[in-house]
Formats: structure tokens, sequence, C-alpha cells
């Protein structure tokens, strides 16, 4: 639902349920979205008789959170134990690891990607 908030912006329930493009039940997107509210994950403003919901961080900001509390509470604070189970369950692969090991050198230099 963040990930449509983000796209859309501003979205009341009936654009974030239709953006999802999934089978969710209306009902469903609109509790999610309260509890998100709840959480201070999104703020909401009253647009005629319906809520419309906006992100409170920008994408960038709120995954970053989320990839440091997944490793801190997964991988005892190791990122380079999460890049280990990515590649132990093979979901990235040599290739992908070795363009990504360029862009983070190119990115050192001061080049931007």
């Amino acid at each position: 639902m963040m990930q449509v908030l983000w796209r859309l912006g501003p979205s009341n329930v009936q654009a974030v349920h239709t953006g999802l493009q999934s089978d969710l039940a209306y009902t469903t997107v609109q509790t999610v979205l309260n509890v998100l509210f709840q959480k201070g994950r999104v703020r909401r403003a009253l647009k005629g008789r319906a809520y419309e919901y906006r992100p409170v961080g920008s994408k960038e900001s709120v995954l970053g959170q989320a990839v440091q509390d997944l490793i801190r509470r997964m991988f005892g604070g190791s990122s380079e134990e999460l890049v280990m189970s990515l590649v132990k369950t093979r979901q990235i692969d040599p290739a992908t690891l070795a363009r990504l090991s360029r862009r983070i050198e190119g990115s050192q230099e001061g080049g931007t990607e």
C-alpha cells in the first residue's frame, strides 16, 4: 500500500484499492491504511466524506529504516549476513553481485549511478 501511495501521491481508500491491482477486499485496504495511520506511517486528512492518506516519509527513508530494522532483527546487525543469505538462497546470482560491486566502487570514487 505504501508503494501505491508513493506512486499516486495522496489517495483515498478507493484509489489505493484500485492501485493495488490485487484481490484484497476494500475493507482490508481500509483497515491496513488505518493501522498505518495509527503507527504513524501515513497521515490522513478528511477530503469531503473520505480520508485522503499520504506517506509520512519518502520512499528512500522509509525503505532504509525498514532494511535497517530487518538487518538488526534477523541478521544480528550484519548487512554482510543479509547478503550471504541472499546468495545462499539463490535470490542473487554472481553476475548481479559483480554488477553491484562495480556500482559500489563507482559511487565511492565520486561517480553517480
